[in-house]
């Protein structure tokens, strides 16, 4: 709720504010209450009399209690600046990465492992784009949303830094996990619209083939570049045996005409990736591809201003004591 430039984020208190008018209210009858009438012969000798400064002041107390309870009820809503929101027209694309996180990229063919090194990677990617928007979809027997394309880039690093191998059913489900980011970017009114599908392995699972997903791409006009991440041969695999962590070497099975396939019918381009600074360097051309300018609705935070209303509304209450404690002290 907004009020007078303020922002409240408990505003259900300010019906409180509807309290104001009877205390208001009570207080009149109940010094009319409290008045006796006396008779007198004659008011001439009253009419010269001048009212003393206690008599005008004697409402005063009355009157900083109410503004102090005024405030302490707003206080107590919460108000708050900075809310408001305003469009913004940048440079950029919309960019949703698909990430294999099937058992096989803990292979550390790559340093620490594949999967490792493809999250320190894509997370320099993503600070280099700093006007694109992007999501993050992984995907190993099935798929699904890490992120959707955000230009939040705070949430969706922290997203990535969350992914780990087992998070899903294994396998190698590359149709699936290309149909989930096509259907994360298919909304999109950006003019370029790319997927980066990274994986290591051969499909083997999930109830849609990549060639048809590649299709559901080519017919929403988004560009799949595809990476196949993995040494030539063989690379190093942990095996937890009763003994502790083995290392066997395992080939390294990357079905390549597959992922050229998929570039190919979108337009995009496939890569291979045989290490980290490989990897880096296929991101970094990516990085450098063109750029539309696109409109994007920024969030302004909220910054909390209920602090000076309740410090007024304290140094009130304050003020309205010493009042009554020096100029209306009651003697019982």
């Amino acid at each position: 709720m907004t009020l007078l430039g303020l922002h409240f984020a408990s505003p259900i208190y300010l019906w409180l504010l509807l309290l104001i008018p009877l205390i208001i209210i009570w207080y009149i009858f109940y010094n009319k209450k409290i008045y006796v009438p006396i008779r007198f012969s004659t008011l001439e000798g009253f009419q010269r009399t001048a009212p003393t400064l206690k008599v005008k002041l004697r409402h005063l107390p009355f009157s900083l209690r109410i503004i102090a309870l005024i405030l302490f009820i707003i206080g107590l809503a919460r108000p708050q600046t900075s809310s408001s929101s305003k469009e913004i027209e940048t440079e950029g694309i919309d960019i949703v990465i698909s990430l294999d996180i099937s058992g096989s990229m803990l292979a550390e063919d790559f340093k620490p492992n594949r999967l490792e090194a493809a999250k320190r990677i894509t997370e320099k990617f993503i600070d280099a784009r700093q006007n694109d928007r992007i999501g993050l979809v992984i995907f190993s027997a099935k798929s699904f949303t890490q992120c959707p394309i955000t230009i939040d880039h705070a949430i969706l690093k922290n997203l990535l830094k969350q992914i780990k191998s087992g998070l899903i059913e294994d396998g190698t489900a590359i149709g699936m996990g290309l149909a989930t980011a096509v259907d994360r970017l298919k909304d999109s009114k950006a003019k370029s619209r790319v997927i980066i599908l990274l994986t290591d392995g051969i499909n083997n699972t999930g109830f849609i083939s990549p060639i048809t997903a590649a299709e559901l791409a080519k017919n929403f006009n988004i560009r799949v570049y595809t990476i196949g991440v993995g040494t030539i041969g063989k690379a190093p695999y942990p095996f937890q045996t009763p003994y502790g962590i083995q290392y066997m070497n395992v080939d390294v099975e990357i079905d390549e005409a597959l992922l050229k396939d998929i570039a190919r019918t979108t337009g995009g381009k496939y890569f291979r990736a045989t290490n980290n600074k490989a990897l880096e360097t296929i991101y970094n051309e990516i990085d450098s591809m063109e750029k539309t300018k696109i409109k994007q609705t920024v969030f302004l935070s909220y910054t909390d201003q209920f602090f000076i209303f309740v410090l007024v509304g304290t140094i009130l209450i304050a003020t309205e004591i010493i009042i009554r404690l020096i100029i209306f002290r009651k003697i019982p």
